[in-house]
């Protein structure tokens, strides 16, 4: 194969034309306001729900949500409102790559022990657990058939599960190097393509048994960081990305390199498309789609691929990013950085957009019956009676589940009436575990990062109502699991209440109590240090006496 030579950014060569700064403007003057969140560990994936032209959600449903993930829980943001909805954390690792399924119902996430779980998106429970990776996987995905999972892992494998049968349907396994890009073709479930520290890009066929499944490999000549295809054109271009080059193949031409871009002056960490935006610039210029790329140096880039991947467009965010993503309808930009701040930018859908959205919407919501009935459209008065009972028998029946009501606690803290919602969770019969849960979510809650969810839960007591909370933390002021949570909340107690200490003879006896307990466990800590390093001197003492 050829490469082409590296293209240089169009600024360096007297600017771009007319049109291009036009749409400039549009990205800038459309996408403005960004809003920016905190994460808690560096923003290393983030995920729209794929689009789905046989289920249209309603507004701020399933399936206007995108997933974050950070550390070692994926959260999951409502596009309408840009907060936390749900939050997973059921990882024993830091979590990588989750990805959503085309019907929004499930989620896949890999982590650092080489397991990879698909979960629940509305109960999030675990509901499989793939094994077989060694190391950190950096890549899971759902293929375009909704029972395969991909997954790419650091021990130079890429894989591809079967969620019914929970097992392994193939393995490639000819990378030499950490895998840290890889997908299913968007036009063909057979199709993969991954990407390698090893600096190839390998396309397997899962249908050939010989050459370990591969049917083609590139060269890009740096470690790569990430890969795609284009859903359109027959899935015959496909994209790469390692340190500050962007490479462009043609896979119907075996694999030639098209175009290579250097636009960025470092890294380029993660690839995204827009297609079929709905701008004005689009329908001039011959096509919606619009590659973006984000790098180390800070920067977003937006290409054209009908204009010879000019640079359209550049957005500057104030740290490293790590991953970007961009929303079906182009209505959200969303790029994570390794700082751990979210940058969320948003455009209003136009009058137009808004329309064709609401038509589907009532088209799918009023004629569902008539045109998917028996699998034949119009079937005016033919109902259920006059079926046959082969048909009843292939039809699917779906039950409908309950929602589970919220307990009062839950409640009180969904309304931010946090002192209500502490006072609940300490009522009898309600477990230490999501007493303590809730304090924790009450910590998290403090942008400030001094706790201030729970010195609002805390403030303003009596010592009637302070007494019930002391009782509590002196039954679980040893226990080694929730040790930490009782000194965090008793610094808090002490800090709000310590001007007024010393007037109420009960709360006075429970802090006497506290301390005595506390000082007898470190007291017990400190002999059981001593003993185990008596016996490490007596270990030690008789293997040298054997040597």
């Amino acid at each position: 194969m050829e490469y082409q030579p590296l293209r240089t950014p169009l600024s360096a060569v007297g600017g771009a034309p007319q049109r291009s700064h036009g749409e400039s403007l549009y990205w800038r003057n459309q996408f403005h306001s960004p809003v920016f969140l905190k994460e808690f560990a560096p923003v290393t994936a983030v995920s729209f729900v794929p689009p789905n032209p046989s289920e249209v959600d309603e507004a701020g449903g399933a399936r206007s949500r995108f997933a974050v993930t950070a550390g070692t829980r994926v959260q999951i943001y409502s596009m309408r409102t840009s907060r936390v909805v749900k939050t997973i954390t059921r990882f024993k690792d830091v979590a990588r790559s989750a990805h959503f399924r085309s019907d929004a119902r499930l989620l896949v996430a890999g982590e650092d022990t080489g397991n990879v779980q698909v979960f629940d998106t509305n109960s999030r429970t675990i509901l499989r657990t793939f094994h077989g990776h060694q190391l950190p996987v950096h890549v899971s995905k759902f293929s375009i058939n909704p029972t395969q999972v991909l997954s790419a892992s650091d021990d130079r494998t890429v894989r591809l599960w079967d969620m019914p049968e929970q097992k392994e349907l193939c393995q490639f396994d000819l990378h030499t190097d950490y895998v840290r890009a890889g997908l299913v073709s968007p036009e063909n479930p057979n199709l993969v393509l991954s990407g390698s520290y090893d600096g190839t890009v390998r396309l397997w066929d899962v249908r050939m048994n010989e050459k370990g499944g591969e049917a083609m490999q590139m060269l890009h000549g740096a470690p790569v960081e990430d890969v795609l295809i284009y859903p359109t054109g027959g899935g015959s271009i496909a994209v790469s990305a390692g340190g500050p080059v962007i490479r462009v193949w043609d896979l119907l031409s075996g694999g030639r390199c098209t175009h290579a871009l250097s636009n960025h002056q470092k890294t380029i960490t993660k690839l995204a498309l827009s297609v079929d935006s709905g701008a004005n610039f689009t329908a001039a210029q011959g096509g919606g789609v619009r590659l973006f790329s984000s790098g180390l140096d800070h920067l977003v880039k937006v290409y054209d691929p009908a204009q010879d991947y000019r640079v359209m467009h550049t957005m500057r965010y104030p740290a490293p990013v790590l991953s970007l993503a961009v929303s079906p309808d182009e209505s959200h930009i969303v790029a994570g950085m390794a700082d751990g701040t979210l940058c969320i930018r948003k455009r209003e859908l136009k009058a137009s957009e808004l329309e064709t959205r609401e038509r589907r919407r009532a088209a799918f919501r009023t004629g569902a019956y008539e045109h998917f009935y028996d699998g034949a459209p119009n079937m005016g008065s033919i109902g259920p009676a006059r079926a046959s009972a082969a048909t009843r028998a292939d039809e699917l029946s779906v039950e409908s589940t309950r929602r589970q009501r919220l307990k009062r606690y839950d409640q009180l803290l969904k309304a931010f009436r946090y002192r209500d919602a502490l006072d609940a969770s300490l009522q009898h019969g309600v477990p230490a575990a999501v007493t303590f849960a809730l304090i924790m979510e009450l910590i998290r809650r403090s942008p400030s990062g001094q706790a201030d969810g729970l010195r609002r839960a805390v403030a303003g007591r009596d010592d009637v109502t302070l007494e019930p909370l002391l009782r509590f933390l002196l039954r679980h002021a040893t226990n080694p699991q929730y040790t930490h949570l009782v000194c965090d909340t008793l610094n808090v107690v002490i800090d709000t209440y310590a001007a007024v200490l010393g007037q109420s003879p009960i709360i006075d006896d429970l802090f006497g109590r506290i301390w005595a307990k506390l000082g007898e466990e470190m007291r017990l800590q400190t002999q059981l240090f001593q003993v185990n390093g008596a016996l490490e001197m007596i270990l030690a003492r008789s293997a040298l006496g054997a040597a």
